[in-house]
């Protein structure tokens, strides 16, 4: 798959420190839904994982199946050092991979700016890998920006367009406008909570 947004352009990014997404910590409204969480053994991916301060977050709680996903081959070597004894343990997987080529069944997949980070001519494309990935009952939640970019990445978009591509794989049971964001991003977040169909 043709894409400038590849491993050297995230790469570039990372290396030069270009990461004006990165809020430091993990998002409000995935760490409350993390909370209510019971099952610490669900397969969990998170692909376009970034910085994953929410991987970090879940295995500090103990859960055990975390799979992690980003095509920075730089990303993916500071992770890998920074999640070791996780890894270590058979906690954590981190996969140096395009999104797009991964295989596997998950539970649940977590989504954290990774939508906004691809080419919006993907997002069909996208929304039929994440059915692909997950299992009979899985889950896609998450947080997508409400909220239109000039150029990009980031791009945004509405939550108009992203049922569209939704709809045919999934049951929208939760998709609305974020009450805990962090206050630079309020207003400007939804939370979704996608069931496979």
């Amino acid at each position: 798959m043709d894409s400038p947004f590849n491993d050297q352009y995230w790469s570039e990014r990372y290396t030069e420190g270009q990461t004006g997404w990165d809020i430091g910590s993990v998002s409000t409204p995935l760490k409350t839904y993390f909370d209510q969480l019971t099952d610490k053994n669900v397969a969990i991916l998170i692909p376009g994982c970034g910085n994953s301060y929410e991987a970090e977050y879940l295995l500090a709680q103990g859960f055990s199946n975390v799979t992690l996903i980003d095509i920075s081959g730089v990303l993916v070597e500071r992770l890998r050092e920074k999640l070791q004894f996780y890894i270590h343990k058979g906690n954590c997987k981190v996969i140096h991979q395009n999104f797009f080529e991964h295989a596997g069944q998950y539970d649940l997949i977590i989504e954290q700016t990774f939508l906004s980070a691809i080419n919006p001519d993907l997002r069909e494309r996208y929304a039929n890998q994440m059915f692909t990935l997950l299992k009979p009952e899985g889950k896609l939640v998450g947080v997508i920006f409400d909220f239109p970019f000039d150029g990009g990445p980031p791009f945004g978009g509405s939550k108009e367009e992203y049922l569209g591509y939704f709809k045919p794989y999934f049951q929208p049971v939760i998709f609305e406008k974020c009450y805990n964001s962090i206050p630079p991003r309020a207003g400007n977040e939804l939370f979704i909570r996608l069931d496979k169909n």
